[in-house]
Order: C-alpha cells, then sequence, then structure tokens
C-alpha cells in the first residue's frame, strides 16, 4: 500500500527503537521455526513450487493497482503462498521478498524490517493459512470452491496483516499521526487492498490447479484430487 504517512511496508522510524527490536525478536523466532519446520515439506512439488511463488510475489509487489484517489495497493501474498506451498514454507518465501526489498529497493526500512516480516510474512502468511485450512472443505470439493475459500483467506490475511501494523504502532508509533488515524487508514484501506489482494490469489491459485491441482499444498492428501482442466477448457483459451 503506498499514501503518504504510513503504509504496509513500514520506513524507519515510524515506531520506536525498543519496538523496533522487540519485533525483529518476534521475527527471527518466527523464521527459526519456519525453517526447521518447512524441512518436512521441501520435496520435488514444493521446492520448486516455493521459487516459482516467491518470484512471482517479487515481481507482482512491484506493481501497484489503484484503490482510491492518492491512495494504491499491490499483493501481499500471504494466503497465496500458504496455499500453494504451505504456512513454513510461505513464510520463508515473503521474508526472502521483504529482505531483497529492503536492502535492494529501499521499499521498507532496514531498521523497520523485523516488523514488516512480523506484519506480512508471519501474520499474513498463518492467517491466509488458518483461513484456508478452516475452509478446507469447500476448497476439495470443486475448482470453484478452491478459488473462493483463496478470495476469502487473502482478503482477511490482509486486513489482519494491517492490525498487526496498527498494534506495533500502539505500542511504540513514533511517526505523528494518532493511532485513530492509523487504525482508520490501515483498516479501511485495507479492506479495499484485500479485494485486490483476493482477486489476485484466487486468479492465481485457480491457475495452478487447473493445470496441476497436485501441486496445491491445501489439497495435499485429499481423497478425491480435483481434476485436471479438461482438453476442451484448454482449446477455449
Amino acid at each position: 500500500m503506498q499514501t503518504h504517512a504510513v503504509a504496509m511496508h513500514m520506513s524507519d522510524g515510524l515506531v520506536n527503537g525498543p519496538t523496533a527490536l522487540l519485533f525483529a525478536v518476534v521475527a527471527v523466532i518466527a523464521l527459526t521455526v519456519a525453517v526447521l519446520r518447512a524441512r518436512a515439506d521441501l520435496d520435488d512439488r514444493t521446492a520448486p513450487m516455493a521459487g516459482l511463488v516467491t518470484a512471482f510475489v517479487f515481481a507482482v509487489q512491484m506493481i501497484n493497482f489503484p484503490i482510491l484517489p492518492g491512495a494504491s495497493g499491490h499483493l501481499l501474498g500471504g494466503a497465496l503462498v500458504a496455499i500453494l506451498v504451505g504456512p513454513w514454507v510461505g513464510i520463508i518465501a515473503i521474508s526472502i521478498v521483504l529482505v531483497v526489498q529492503a536492502l535492494l529497493f529501499a521499499d521498507g526500512g532496514i531498521t523497520a524490517l523485523g516488523l514488516n516480516i512480523t506484519n506480512m510474512a508471519v501474520i499474513g502468511v498463518v492467517v491466509g493459512w488458518l483461513v484456508a485450512r478452516a475452509l478446507r472443505r469447500f476448497a476439495v470439493r470443486s475448482r470453484t470452491g478452491l478459488v473462493v475459500v483463496a478470495f476469502v483467506a487473502a482478503l482477511l490475511n490482509t486486513v489482519v496483516a494491517a492490525m498487526g501494523f496498527v498494534l506495533e504502532y500502539a505500542i511504540g508509533g513514533a511517526g505523528g499521526a494518532t493511532l485513530g488515524t492509523v487504525f482508520a487508514l490501515m483498516g479501511g484501506l485495507h479492506l479495499l487492498i484485500g479485494i485486490g489482494e483476493g482477486v489476485i490469489t484466487a486468479a492465481t491459485v485457480g491457475a495452478v490447479a487447473a493445470v496441476r491441482p497436485d501441486l496445491v499444498y491445501l489439497l495435499r492428501g485429499t481423497a478425491a484430487p480435483l481434476a485436471r482442466r479438461s482438453t476442451s477448457e484448454e482449446g477455449v483459451r
């Protein structure tokens, strides 16, 4: 998201030093757990998909879509990576994107990296996964069900990740804006951004499921896997 004062990619100085340090520790602990748990998920299917998803999220995050005059949003990717490669690999993938953006493109402050990883990589992915997992019974019924679940998970992961920003600002905000203003901006704008996030996530997950449903992590262990897109459907493309 891009606004004049607050954005999902937090900049340096938006919260005070102790708060930034606190969430840097939170991010390190979460990443350590993710690395340890991701080993069990990385196999011949997940590893290549993780690389592709990371590159896709990085590229799409560079493209902003307008939501209101003076404000725009872009894909966060939490639900997308959680559904396609699982929560643990997903946390690592989004963290890599955020580190590269901060170090090479100044998108998010260096001292705020722990805050940004906590919000977008940890909260975003975990919430996206929990919502998708809770609605999995609908996702396994049909490709349409999977697409709807992906949309809902992405919408909610965006709003909750934005609330992580508000919590951090409530603890140690130093940006000059009141907490009420930050809450209204982050909540209201990210509800709209979540719709765009949901559309992109649903389209991407649906496209993968159409040709390789076996690559969708959320569908693993399904008794009756979704059918691949038929030859007649491919001819319509």
